[in-house]
C-alpha cells in the first residue's frame, strides 16, 4: 500500500508539472494540424500522428514531405534526422535510471521524451521514476494529440487567408526556439545563418535545386551539422 500511494504521489507531481507543458503544447500543435491540414490529414489522421511522433520538427518536416508526395523512405530519413536529437536524450536519461528499473518502464519513458518533459524530468534529483514521467504524459501527450486534431478541424472552417495566417505561426515557433540559445551561443548563431543562407542558396542552385524539398533538408541537416562539428567541437570540461 505505501509503494502504491508514493506512485500515486509521484504521478500527481508529474501531472502538475506537465500542465503548462500541456498547455504549450495545446497552441503549438494547433499551428502543426494546419501544416498537416495542407499536407491532406483528417484530424483523426494528425492526431494519431502527433501521438505516435511527439516532435513538432519531425511532424513539421514529416507533413512538408507528404504535402510534397514524397516517396516513404525520404519521409523516414527526414523524420529521423529531425528526431536524432532524443536520440541524445535517451542516452541521458538511461544514467539515472535505478538499477532494478525494469525494461518496459524504460520503454515507457522513451516514448515520452519531448525537449520540455525532458527538461523538468532531467531537473529532479535522484533516480529516474518512471511515474513521474507518467503523470506529465498523461496531460501533455493528449493536449499534443488533440491540438492537431482541432488545427485541422479550424482549418478545414476559417477562410483560405485565415488558414495562412496561422500557419505563419509555426514559423514563429521555430523562431522562438532559436533565438534565446544563439544569443548566448556565437557559434550557434552562426550556425543558424549559414543555415538559413544554405537553405536559399540551395533552393535555386543546379542539381541540389532540383531536389525535392525533403531531400534537400536531410542533405544540408547533415551536411552543416558534420562541418560544425568538425570545426567547433564542444570542449569537455575537466573535472
Amino acid at each position: 500500500m505505501e509503494l502504491l500511494n508514493n506512485r500515486s504521489k509521484v504521478f500527481f507531481a508529474g501531472m502538475r508539472d506537465g500542465v503548462p507543458i500541456a498547455l504549450g503544447y495545446l497552441v503549438v500543435s494547433f499551428t502543426l494540424g494546419i501544416i498537416a491540414r495542407e499536407a491532406g490529414l483528417s484530424s483523426f489522421q494528425g492526431a494519431v500522428a502527433s501521438f505516435i511522433n511527439l516532435a513538432s520538427a519531425g511532424e513539421y518536416a514529416g507533413f512538408l514531405t507528404i504535402k510534397a508526395d514524397a516517396p516513404y523512405l525520404e519521409i523516414i530519413i527526414i523524420t529521423i534526422v529531425a528526431n536524432i536529437r532524443y536520440l541524445l536524450m535517451s542516452c541521458v536519461l538511461s544514467q539515472r535510471f535505478s538499477p532494478k528499473t525494469s525494461l518496459w518502464h524504460r520503454l515507457g519513458v522513451g516514448f515520452g521524451i519531448t525537449d520540455e518533459i525532458f527538461g523538468i524530468t532531467i531537473g529532479r534529483r535522484g533516480a529516474i521514476n518512471p511515474y513521474y514521467n507518467y503523470g506529465a504524459m498523461a496531460v501533455a501527450v493528449p493536449a499534443w494529440s488533440i491540438g492537431t486534431a482541432i488545427g485541422i478541424d479550424m482549418g478545414n472552417i476559417l477562410p483560405e487567408y485565415a488558414v495562412s495566417a496561422l500557419g505563419v505561426a509555426l514559423y514563429g515557433m521555430f523562431l522562438a526556439v532559436i533565438v534565446p540559445p544563439a544569443r548566448d551561443n556565437k557559434i550557434l548563431e552562426k550556425v543558424i545563418i549559414v543555415s538559413f543562407v544554405a537553405s536559399l542558396s540551395a533552393s535555386v542552385l543546379p542539381w541540389i535545386g532540383d531536389m525535392s524539398a525533403g531531400s534537400r533538408t536531410i542533405v544540408l541537416t547533415l551536411a552543416i551539422s558534420v562541418a560544425a562539428a568538425y570545426l567547433c567541437p564542444v570542449k569537455e570540461k575537466v573535472k
